[in-house]
């Protein structure tokens, strides 16, 4: 793991050359699939690999109502799979504070733990998928090397309910934790990929109502910029068995609705008043065309004195700390220590 920004690792000829073919304009969605043409399968790792082929089955560029089915359906059962089960206990329960009811649940350690603050996290999805069961991954995860209670929520999914519902679905959650008397420095926010966005978009949000910030901002490989624009995009695309660019600019569009500025805050959150947030950590994998999105955070937040700090997990994935791996429990110590100072 490296706390450092580093540099670009240097991929196989192959991805070389596919980057070079997508210059000079990245973005254009001609040149992007030409260039994930281009780079070889060679350059995944057999592990890579592995996750890519699982991933397959459950992620798709297709938004019909049955195949988004199929991939919430199939979410699920991954979460079912791979949750933290021992020493943990849930409690379901419903948000009635906003404009539609919201499933949530709490996760706690079985043992004793700080009772006194408290981690809301937004699971990632793309926007498109995500429940509770698939959220209980990190949330697990979260209460385990925290040692606080985990709150999360079913926030309403596009393409059925865009771009603002999930917001509004935050703030009901938050509103939530304020009538059960927990105050804004108790709270320390945490998000993965959409999630990450989600969280963002949050503390900016009661930045801009005038309210106090979170304790803090957790967030795994976190999607900040949906104009996609960062070089990591065309860069990482051999690399990253996680997501392709036809998938973010799908999930981009159900989230969206009609809207097209994508560069506005309100979406992307890079390009964001970022002052007065709070202290915030951030975590990606070298092997995420994601990876910008990270890596120009971390500066924009600097850059307009915002205590953050980047982590860089060599030879990762996107949101590589759901898997039981050694990087992912090294990610999650990490997290501990950094609620450990913050609180």
């Amino acid at each position: 793991m490296d706390n450092e920004t580093p540099k670009t690792p240097r991929p196989a000829e192959a991805l070389k050359k596919a980057a070079r073919a997508a210059a000079p304009n990245h973005r254009d969605p001609t040149r992007l699939r030409r260039a994930r043409r281009a780079a070889s399968a060679d350059t995944l790792t057999p592990m890579m690999k592995a996750i890519k082929a699982v991933h397959s089955a459950t992620s798709s560029t297709s938004l019909a109502p049955e195949d988004l089915a199929r991939q919430r359906a199939a979410q699920e059962l991954f979460g079912r799979m791979v949750s933290p089960a021992v020493g943990l206990r849930t409690e379901p329960l419903t948000v009635r504070h906003g404009p539609a009811p919201v499933p949530a649940e709490w996760v706690s350690q079985e043992a004793g733990h700080d009772r006194r603050h408290v981690v809301l996290y937004c699971h990632g999805g793309g926007y498109t998928c995500g429940q509770l069961g698939y959220a209980r991954v990190l949330a697990g995860k979260l209460a385990l090397s925290t040692g606080c209670d985990v709150l999360s929520f079913e926030y309403r999914l596009a393409p059925e309910h865009p771009y603002p519902a999930a917001l509004q679905d935050a703030l009901s959650v938050w509103d939530y934790m304020a009538y059960m008397g927990y105050g804004a420095r108790d709270i320390l926010v945490a998000g993965d990929s959409a999630g990450g966005n989600l969280a963002l978009e949050l503390a900016l949000k009661l930045k801009e109502q005038g309210r106090r910030q979170p304790r803090a901002l957790i967030l795994m490989s976190p999607w900040t910029d949906l104009t996609a624009s960062g070089e990591s995009y065309t860069q990482r695309a051999g690399l990253d068995p996680m997501l392709t660019m036809d998938y973010v600019e799908s999930v981009r569009a159900a989230f969206c609705g009609p809207r097209t500025d994508f560069d506005a805050p309100a979406l992307s959150p890079l390009f964001a008043d970022l002052r007065g947030l709070p202290p915030t950590l951030i975590q990606v994998g070298t092997n995420e065309i994601l990876y910008s999105d990270s890596e120009r955070l971390h500066g924009a937040m600097q850059a307009q004195n915002v205590f953050s700090t980047l982590e860089v997990y060599p030879d990762c994935w996107h949101v590589f700390q759901q898997l039981p791996t050694r990087h992912a429990a090294q990610a999650m110590d990490s997290v501990g220590r950094f609620v450990q100072r913050v609180l």
